[in-house]
C-alpha cells in the first residue's frame, strides 16, 4: 500500500510539473531535434508573444517544448532537470532568478546540452563558464533611456508650472536587471535633457497589470493629482496604471497624465493609438524569438553558430543583442 501511495504521489508531481507546458508539434519525426524551453512564467504578455514566435519559426524544423516556470526558481529548475533527463538537444531558459544561472549551466555542461538564455541576462562570469552558453536579449539601459526621452519630448512641449517633473515609478521585482536599469536610466535621460525631477512614489508591481492597477489606485488616493507622469518598467504595469487613472477620471474631458511602458505588446500598442499611453519601447519579441530558435536550432544540430549558419551578429562570442525602439503615436505602425 505504501508503494502504491508513493507511485500516486510521483504521478501527481509529474502532472503538476508537466501540466503547465506545451509543444509546437504532435509529430514523432525522429529527424527533428527536440529543444526544451522553460519560461519564467506564462502570465506575462511579452513572454506569450515570445513563445508564440518560437513556435511559429520552429515548425517543420524542430520540436520545441515550452514549459512554465510559474515564477518559482524551484519549479523552473525541476523542469530543466526533466529536460536534461530527456536528453533534449538544446535548452532555452528565461530564468526566474538570474542568480540560479550558474547552477543551471553546470548541469547542462555536465550533460553536454547547449543552453541559450533569453530576456533575463545572467552574470558575465556565469555566461563564460562554458563555450556552449549564449544570451539573446536587449540592453536594459537602452530601454530606460528611451522611456526618458519620450517623456522629455513631451515635457518640452508641455512644461510643468515650476519646471520640475514629479513622477510615479512602477517597478518589476527588486534586484532584476531590467527593473534596476530601466528605473535608473529613465530618470537619468530626463535629467540629461535638462529637467529637474522629483519622485512622488515608487513601488514594485512585479510586472503585473492587476498589481499595478492596485498600486496606482493607492497612489492616487494618497497624492491626488500631485504627479506629472507615470513610468512603468513594462507595458503590463503601464496598462495597470492606465486602468487606475481611467477609474479616477483621467483621459476624459481634458484630464490627462502621460504614462510610458516597455515592450510594445499588442495591448500597449493599441493604448498608444488610443492616446491613453504616451509611448512604449519596442522590446522586439518577434526578433528575439526568431534569434532564440535559430541559435538553439544550430546548437541542437551539434554546430557552432557563425556567419554561415546564423543570421544575427554574435558579440564577444556569447551575446545576441536586439535593439530597442521608441514607439509613439507617430510611428506606432512600426510595432505591428
Amino acid at each position: 500500500m505504501k508503494g502504491y501511495k508513493k507511485l500516486i504521489a510521483v504521478i501527481i508531481l509529474l502532472i503538476t510539473i508537466l501540466g503547465t507546458g506545451c509543444s509546437n508539434s504532435s509529430s514523432l519525426n525522429e529527424n527533428e531535434p527536440t529543444i526544451g524551453f522553460v519560461a519564467y512564467e506564462f502570465n506575462n504578455t511579452w513572454i506569450t508573444e515570445l513563445k508564440n514566435e518560437v513556435y511559429k519559426v520552429s515548425k517543420g524544423k524542430a520540436r520545441v517544448d515550452i514549459w512554465n516556470g510559474d515564477n518559482s526558481q524551484t519549479t523552473e529548475s525541476n523542469k530543466i532537470n526533466l529536460f536534461i533527463n530527456r536528453k533534449v538537444k538544446a535548452l532555452v531558459v528565461n530564468p526566474v532568478d538570474v542568480n540560479a544561472a550558474g547552477q543551471i549551466i553546470e548541469k547542462s555542461k555536465k550533460a553536454n546540452i547547449p543552453i541559450v538564455f533569453v530576456n533575463r541576462e545572467p552574470k558575465k562570469e556565469d555566461i563564460e563558464k562554458w563555450n556552449k552558453v549564449y544570451y539573446v536579449g536587449a540592453k536594459a539601459e537602452q530601454s530606460g533611456t528611451i522611456q526618458g526621452q519620450i517623456l522629455a519630448n513631451y515635457f518640452k512641449d508641455h512644461p510643468t508650472q515650476d519646471g520640475t517633473i514629479r513622477y510615479i515609478m512602477l517597478k518589476g521585482e527588486t534586484g532584476n536587471q531590467d527593473t534596476e536599469e530601466r528605473t535608473k536610466y529613465s530618470i537619468k535621460a530626463l535629467e540629461d535633457s535638462g529637467f529637474k525631477v522629483q519622485k512622488v512614489a515608487e513601488d514594485t508591481a512585479m510586472w503585473d497589470r492587476t498589481k499595478a492597477q492596485e498600486k496606482m489606485t493607492s497612489f492616487i488616493s494618497s497624492y491626488g493629482q500631485n504627479f506629472d507622469c507615470v513610468i512603468a518598467n513594462n507595458d503590463d504595469m503601464a496598462l495597470g496604471a492606465v486602468d487606475a487613472l481611467k477609474a479616477a477620471g483621467y483621459f476624459n474631458g481634458g484630464k490627462y497624465v502621460p504614462v510610458v511602458g516597455v515592450d510594445a505588446t499588442a495591448p500597449a500598442v493599441k493604448a498608444v493609438e488610443d492616446g491613453t499611453l504616451l509611448g512604449t519601447v519596442l522590446n522586439d519579441a518577434a526578433k528575439q524569438g526568431d534569434a532564440v530558435f535559430d541559435l538553439s536550432y544550430v546548437l541542437s544540430n551539434g554546430k557552432t553558430p557563425d556567419e554561415s549558419n546564423f543570421k544575427y551578429k554574435i558579440t564577444d562570442g556569447k551575446y545576441v543583442w536586439i535593439d530597442y525602439k521608441m514607439i509613439t503615436k507617430e510611428n506606432v505602425q512600426d510595432a505591428k
